[in-house]
């Protein structure tokens, strides 16, 4: 799975990077470095909007089906398994229809060594593209007095050769070249599932990081500082 990540990268610099017009950012706050990013929490995200441009814009992390009842079941879907997400009622139609990329600048995953669990923050390689690209769906949940909440998931699929010792599940990756197929699924959606793969081990790195990114409180420095 993917709980938690970090995202540090200015939001100029995501523009940049994901093709985001100007104009876009300017209506945005400030961007603030991100070291502890929990569900339930805003995080950015790159979507299609309704002219088919890119933007920047920030959803509550832990998507909730537009038929929900209850806003707290979105707690339970931070994450969509690719292997199901075109058929699982809870994801297919987002996955039929709206899309984004959620960048990160790193991810957390806990491997289990004895009896305990050494948080892992995995990023980028030396040389390689960053922030991360990871796939999403998003979706639109109203409550009972017409407001309006937008939310968000992330995929996994299996682990590649550097996750697989650390944990059975990693976010998808999108790679550049891919990222209009992924934000387009229209006309034929199925065209994107060859995206939901493993993404290289060797354009990834990993090391151990401090426990007091166990707590979501802690959004510090230090929850990405590698420990002996």
């Amino acid at each position: 799975m993917c709980g938690r990540f970090a995202l540090m990268t200015p939001t100029e610099q995501l523009a940049m990077q994901f093709d985001v017009s100007e104009t876009a950012v300017e209506a945005l706050p400030p961007s603030v470095p991100r070291y502890n990013i929990a569900p339930t929490q805003p995080v950015a995200a790159i979507r299609l909007n309704e002219n088919g441009t890119r933007e920047l814009t920030f959803f509550r992390w832990g998507l909730i089906p537009s038929w929900a009842k209850d806003i707290k079941i979105g707690s339970r879907m931070i994450n969509a398994r690719s292997e199901t997400v075109a058929e699982k009622p809870s994801f297919r139609t987002a996955f039929k229809r709206r899309r984004c990329l959620i960048p990160a600048d790193g991810f957390y995953e806990w491997q289990k060594l004895g009896s305990g669990k050494q948080p892992i923050f995995i990023r980028p390689a030396a040389g390689e593209e960053r922030p991360f690209a990871l796939a999403g769906l998003w979706e639109v949940w109203r409550d009972s007095d017409g407001s309006a909440l937008q939310t968000c998931t992330i995929l996994t699929t299996t682990p590649n050769e550097l996750m697989a010792p650390i944990h059975n599940r990693m976010p998808v990756i999108v790679e550049r070249e891919d990222f209009d197929l992924w934000l387009n699924p229209e006309p034929n959606p199925d065209l994107g599932l060859h995206l939901l793969r493993p993404y290289p081990a060797e354009k990834m790195s990993a090391y151990p990081v401090s426990t007091i990114v166990n707590s979501p409180r802690n959004d510090v420095p230090e929850c990405i500082q590698p420990i002996a």
